[in-house]
């Protein structure tokens, strides 16, 4: 009898596939919108904590209230540093500030879609966005996609870019650094192609299918055969059909 699909097991829910969330070391948020909103907060930076919840470095944040906070760390930020958080903060490395406070050009990560979610956007080791402009309430933000946003200018950001770039520069070597790199966040690691197993265990399995069994699946398929491009328009090279010309013999 063969296993059920991984999209199967999966959605069934097990340990196999859940996150060890008891282990990570906190959620990644700012602070309340409201506290810090026409004021300003001064923090200095303890320490640094390596969240296996992600693959940047995190900052301890001593603030002016006694509270602690974690915060992405920027590249270049030193320990006993100073940050601020708020619309009334000075413009400094890993500052917590709205963009409508922070100069054009500047570099950012960790940013807002909705005053007061947190951050969503730009948390990748070494990624960072650009403030291109400003018009009434809204200011344009560059990704680190190319792609530009219209957010408001109540939304938050950090100074700087997010520490840990070039962490793929590094070569794996072996397979088994590569597993215990996964397990730490419970991603499921090696991922076996369809093609490469049973017939009884994918659909897409067995030698005598591949090639020749097409991987178009209707949009009614079973749970049990929905795999692959699912109700597609299209596959394969679209657009680039060869023109021939036809030159008459003389």
């Amino acid at each position: 009898m063969g296993k059920l699909l991984k999209q199967q097991r999966r959605g069934k829910g097990s340990f196999a596939y859940s996150t060890p969330s008891h282990r990570y070391k906190t959620e990644l948020k700012y602070p309340e919108y409201d506290e810090y909103a026409k004021t300003s907060m001064a923090g200095q930076v303890i320490g640094f904590i390596d969240d296996p919840a992600r693959q940047a470095i995190l900052m301890d944040v001593l603030l002016e209230n006694t509270k602690r906070i974690m915060l992405l760390a920027p590249e270049g930020i030193c320990r006993e540093d100073s940050i601020a958080i708020g619309s009334g903060g000075q413009l400094a490395l890993g500052s917590i500030l709205p963009l409508s406070q922070i100069p054009d050009g500047a570099y950012i990560y960790n940013v807002e879609v909705t005053p007061g979610d947190g951050g969503k956007f730009v948390r990748t080791p070494g990624s960072f966005a650009t403030i291109v402009s400003r018009e009434g309430k809204f200011v344009l933000v560059k990704l680190p996609s190319k792609r530009l946003l219209n957010l408001p200018a109540g939304c938050r950001a950090q100074v700087g870019v997010v520490c840990g770039a070039g962490k793929t520069e590094k070569p794996i070597m072996k397979a088994g650094t590569n597993f215990f790199k996964k397990h730490a966040q419970n991603r499921l690691w090696p991922k076996v192609r369809g093609v490469k197993q049973s017939p009884y265990t994918h659909p897409f399995g067995g030698k005598q299918h591949h090639p020749g069994k097409s991987m178009s699946t209707s949009r009614n398929a079973p749970p049990g055969r929905k795999v692959g491009h699912i109700a597609a328009r299209s596959t394969g090279r679209g657009g680039r059909k060869r023109k021939t010309t036809h030159f008459k013999e003389q």
